[in-house]
């Protein structure tokens, strides 16, 4: 399908996260399901003032939209800018901090490990479809989840990380246990150099996705 958005490059192989996310529930989360909110997203613009605009500015602009055929903009845009920010917030490799993150981690909440459990409640208590988001306000570090396609970045909030805790996103490797998919993702794969990385720009909100 044409049209101004394009599916994203994932940034590692579809195995790379093995075993902590394997390459089947890519194979449907990725390709099926970003795919397809990036395919509606095009037929749902074309012809009107939002194929011109910047993704993000799409989610900004139709966040609190009262209009149905706006709502359902913003309910496949907001997917696919999330889709393309949880992707980055994962890493095959191992990642840390950097000096910075770490010391507004140490001093918002007051460990690492006290943060990786706030992520983790946030997500476990995500009731029915949603993401846990690390986001900064000011350089200060907080915890918060938002449900369906609702992100943080239309309010204007800086993301760092997000974690998806939508039903497709551990299905197939965790069946109905999101509380174990959370806290091996969180252990495992987090992105620690786009979280710092987002940090470092907290004074140009973070772009997941370009035109």
């Amino acid at each position: 399908m044409t049209g101004p958005f394009k599916l994203a490059p994932l940034p590692w192989a579809d195995a790379a996260l093995e075993p902590t996310i394997s390459a089947r529930t890519i194979s449907f989360h990725y390709y099926k399901h970003h795919q397809a909110y990036v395919d509606t997203l095009n037929t749902l613009v074309e012809k009107t003032k939002f194929a011109d605009m910047p993704l993000e500015k799409i989610v900004e602009a139709t966040a609190k939209a009262s209009d149905d055929k706006e709502k359902k903009i913003f309910n496949n845009a907001g997917q696919v800018w999330n889709h393309d920010f949880y992707w980055r917030s994962l890493s095959p490799a191992k990642t840390e901090p950097s000096k910075d993150l770490a010391s507004a981690i140490a001093r918002d909440f007051g460990s690492t490990s006290d943060l990786i459990a706030q992520l983790a409640e946030a997500g476990k208590t995500q009731f029915g479809s949603g993401w846990a988001w690390l986001v900064s306000r000011g350089g200060k570090l907080s915890v918060t989840k938002t449900a369906n396609a609702m992100t943080p970045m239309a309010e204007g909030t800086n993301c760092l990380l997000t974690v998806d805790v939508w039903e497709h996103a551990y299905y197939l490797d965790y069946q109905n246990a999101r509380p174990k998919y959370l806290e091996t993702v969180l252990a495992n794969v987090l992105n620690w150099n786009y979280a710092s990385e987002n940090l470092a720009r907290e004074s140009e909100p973070v772009r997941a996705a370009v035109k």
